[in-house]
Formats: C-alpha cells, sequence, structure tokens
C-alpha cells in the first residue's frame, strides 16, 4: 500500500481505475489513481474500488522513453532497401541520407517531427530524445534565426504533446583528427563557439517547460575535437550528455589509427563518463570496455530497427546487463516507430547470437519482457533527465494502457502480460498514452494526426 499525500483544496484531479497495474513494487490489482492539475500523480492506491473512476481498458504501464531520435529521417523510411552495391552498408546509406538533407526545407522539417512523433506516441512512447543536428539551410549558413530548426522540431513535439529532451549537436569535422567536413555535412556544422551561442539561447528558452529539457551532444568523436569535448562539457556540469560511439568497425579502426585507443576505451580514459552520459549505440565494444561502461552507470542507448536495418552489429546486451549495466531503447532513423519492435528485437538478437532462449532477465526478474521494459523505462528516462518512469505518488503521469480486449492478455495476470505483449503481440495494442496527466491517444488514436498525417504525406510527394 501507498502512503498518498492529502489533495489541496484547488487541485483539480481526475480519477483513474485499473484493474492491472505494473507499479515499482511489481502488478498490482484493483489501482486507483488521482492525477492532480500539475500533470502529476496525487495518490496510487491498489486493492482499491472504481467507484467514481474512470475505469482503463486494459493493463497499465509506465510510460517509455525514447532515447535516441533523427526526426527528419522518418520520412526516408523504406527508401534505401534497394541494392545499389553489393557492399552497402551504413555508409552508402548516410550518402542517400545527405542528399535528403539537402533538400529539407524548414516548415518539412516541423511537419515530419510532428508525424513522427503522433506515431512515437501511438507505439507507446511518452518522452524522446532528439538528437538535433541538422541545424542550417542548404547552403551551409545559419538561418535568421539560427535556432529555426531546433524550433521547429520542438513545435512539432508540442502539437503532438510527447515530452522531450532537445539535444542539440555539435558537429564539427568530417573525420578523427579534425578532418575537414564534407559538402553532404555543411547543414550540421558549428564551431564551438557557434555552437555554445545556440545551446545557451535554447536552455533559456526551454527553463521552466514541464515536458521538455535540454543536454548536451556532441555527434561522434570523429565530428569533434578533445578540446571541443572539454569546452562544451563546461557549459554546464547537471544535464545529460549524448554522443554517437563505435557504430561501425570502420569508426573502431579509424578511431585506433588516429589515437590508439578504441571508441568507447578513449571516451572512458579522456572524458568524465558518469550516469549522466548516453553512449549510443556502442555496438562494437570489446568485453574490456563492456565492463568499464557498466561500472561507469553511464547508460547504452540501444536502437536495435536501426542497428539491424543499417547491418550495424549486435550489441552485447546479455553480458552487460548481467554487469550491472544500464540500457535504454530509440528508434533512431525510424524505420520502426513503437516500443514493442526494439525491445523485441534487442532478445532476439541476443538469442540468435548465443543460439540460446531468454537471454536479458535478471534472477530477480526472471520474466524476459518485465526485465526489458523496466531496464528500458529506468535507462531511457535516465539519459534523457526526464522524471522517472514510475507510476506512483508524486510521478509525472506519463502513463500507457494496453488493449485489454486482446484475445492473448485474456486471463493474463502479472509478468504474463509484458512477455505476450512484446513476444507474441503488435504496436496496435497501445489503447490509450498519457504525458503530464494529458490523455494525447485515446482508443488508438491522436486527435492531431487528423492534421499531422496528411501535412508529411504532402511532405513525401514534394520530396518524391
Amino acid at each position: 500500500m501507498y502512503i498518498n499525500p492529502p489533495p489541496t483544496e484547488d487541485s483539480t484531479v481526475t480519477e483513474l481505475f485499473a484493474e492491472r497495474a505494473l507499479l515499482p513494487a511489481g502488478w498490482m490489482r484493483d489501482v486507483r489513481l488521482r492525477l492532480a492539475a500539475d500533470g502529476t500523480l496525487a495518490s496510487v492506491t491498489p486493492d482499491s474500488t472504481a467507484d467514481g473512476a474512470e475505469r482503463l481498458p486494459g493493463p497499465l504501464l509506465p510510460g517509455m522513453a525514447n532515447l535516441h531520435s533523427h526526426a527528419f529521417q522518418r520520412a526516408m523510411a523504406g527508401l534505401a532497401e534497394t541494392v545499389g552495391d553489393p557492399r552497402d552498408s551504413f555508409w552508402s546509406w548516410r550518402e542517400q541520407m545527405y542528399a535528403l538533407v539537402a533538400r529539407l526545407d524548414p516548415g518539412q522539417v516541423e511537419a515530419i517531427a510532428a508525424h513522427l512523433y503522433v506515431e512515437l506516441l501511438k507505439g507507446g512512447y511518452t518522452a524522446v530524445g532528439e538528437f538535433h543536428y541538422l541545424h542550417h539551410d542548404p547552403d551551409g549558413h545559419p538561418y535568421a534565426d539560427p535556432a529555426e530548426m531546433a524550433g521547429r522540431v520542438l513545435a512539432g513535439a508540442g502539437r503532438a504533446g510527447i515530452a522531450m529532451t532537445l539535444l542539440p549537436v555539435l558537429y564539427t569535422h568530417g573525420g578523427f583528427g579534425g578532418r575537414p567536413a564534407g559538402v553532404g555535412q555543411r547543414r550540421f556544422l558549428h564551431d564551438t563557439g557557434a555552437y555554445e551561442s545556440l545551446w545557451n539561447g535554447l536552455r533559456q528558452r526551454l527553463a521552466g517547460d514541464p515536458l521538455h529539457r535540454i543536454g548536451l551532444c556532441f555527434h561522434s568523436l570523429r565530428a569533434v575535437t578533445p578540446e571541443q569535448i572539454e569546452q562544451v562539457l563546461a557549459l554546464d556540469d547537471t544535464v545529460p550528455v549524448h554522443i554517437h560511439v563505435a557504430e561501425q568497425t570502420k569508426e573502431v579502426d579509424d578511431c585506433l589509427e588516429w589515437s590508439g585507443r578504441r571508441p568507447v576505451e578513449w571516451l572512458l580514459d579522456h572524458a568524465p563518463v558518469d550516469d549522466r552520459w548516453c553512449l549510443v549505440h556502442a555496438t562494437h565494444v570489446n568485453a574490456t570496455e563492456r565492463g568499464r561502461l557498466a561500472a561507469s552507470g553511464a547508460v547504452a542507448g540501444l536502437c536495435p530497427t536501426t542497428e539491424a536495418n543499417l547491418g550495424d552489429g549486435v550489441f552485447p546486451a546479455t553480458e552487460y546487463v548481467a554487469e550491472g549495466g544500464r540500457l535504454g531503447v530509440g528508434s533512431d532513423s525510424h524505420v520502426s516507430v513503437g516500443v514493442l519492435e526494439e525491445l523485441r528485437l534487442l532478445e532476439y538478437g541476443q538469442r540468435l547470437l548465443s543460439r540460446h532462449r531468454n537471454r536479458i532477465a535478471t534472477a530477480e526478474t526472471p520474466a524476459v519482457g518485465r526485465t526489458l521494459y523496466e531496464a528500458a523505462v529506468a535507462g531511457g528516462h535516465r539519459a534523457l533527465a526526464q522524471p522517472a518512469g514510475v507510476i506512483e505518488p508524486g510521478a509525472r503521469a506519463d502513463l500507457v494502457v494496453l488493449d485489454g480486449d486482446r484475445p492473448l492478455l485474456a486471463g493474463a495476470e502479472g509478468d504474463t502480460i509484458l512477455n505476450r505483449w512484446l513476444f507474441a503481440g503488435a504496436s496496435s495494442w497501445v489503447r490509450d498514452v498519457y504525458v503530464g496527466g494529458e490523455r494525447v491517444v485515446h482508443d488508438g488514436v491522436h486527435p492531431a494526426e487528423a492534421e499531422t498525417a496528411p501535412a508529411f504525406a504532402r511532405v513525401l510527394r514534394e520530396l518524391a
């Protein structure tokens, strides 16, 4: 039983009732929730009654944070699946991405982002980390407002109602050792001073916003210098820090040639990597790097559907979790937009590597579905500095309700609910979603999609 604070006289509350809910102490029955006017949970009471409360239509889960997004890339999903070279890889895909980048205008970026964020909410995400590096006009010149493009993704998030941690990216170079960037990268580039100005302006803009946060972000070790990392980290020692690292074997080889160290090894040796950091991908780590990363408290930001789509490789999550490592998931290039696809592929990748079943689990939580879900919720929210994804008094009311009418959920109790959904269900089983106490998806429908879907389709026709 939870000890709930008394309601204040001027609070506006909504009462909800879930027959089954995943709380910090585990699955509970007959849970009554009071939502306060500020978007938090005023009370959470198991073994209660539904009298006067709105009955939720299925099992209740804490919302999931998507820790890694490049919103504009949703516009090219499915367009790079035709053989151009038998050696097609991330590097050939990147050239197609650059071709898209060269054509996008601010209005198109906002339309893409708004509909993507609607899709993420419908897929069970309640927060997103936008790893934002599309800063300038097609010629590489700053807009009159240097934060024009960042403002567009923020506007998209506002229209959708998703919580966001904006991660403006420092991107200066085209390779290790300060190599010049290429023409395809010119819309991304800042020197350190311009980045600091952009970042400080965005921090002021987001101050006091209940749903939005800001973090520091380096595109990759190949795109910045050690001196730039040190200078940018001095801007703020409290916010999240994100970086792509060790996604490709070529990156590992190039880093060894430049520094004599592997990428994750270099970061752990030269940067203050701790629990503020999110190392995105970290796919190609050896056992020593993996153990040191786990011990650092940083979050491994895994994007299984994109990593599979690009042929990146598979992160050693089984061993990493056993070593106490934190992880979260993101949808990155958005070939997939649902929680289920990322978590399912995360586990199945480990099974294919080992040729054994039920890989990501712990002695305390032997059910794979619950282990995956709770680990990704905790890691994702930590990586984004968003309020902890839990259903308890005082927490922000970020909630996901599954469709209890699905036959596979009939009679399912406890951890079987997540196992059924994640390994035998579909993203369409997400029925309702709440962010900050506001219901943004109801009966599988987002109220803004009647506007965002046609706008997104119009952009795709313009780009065709």
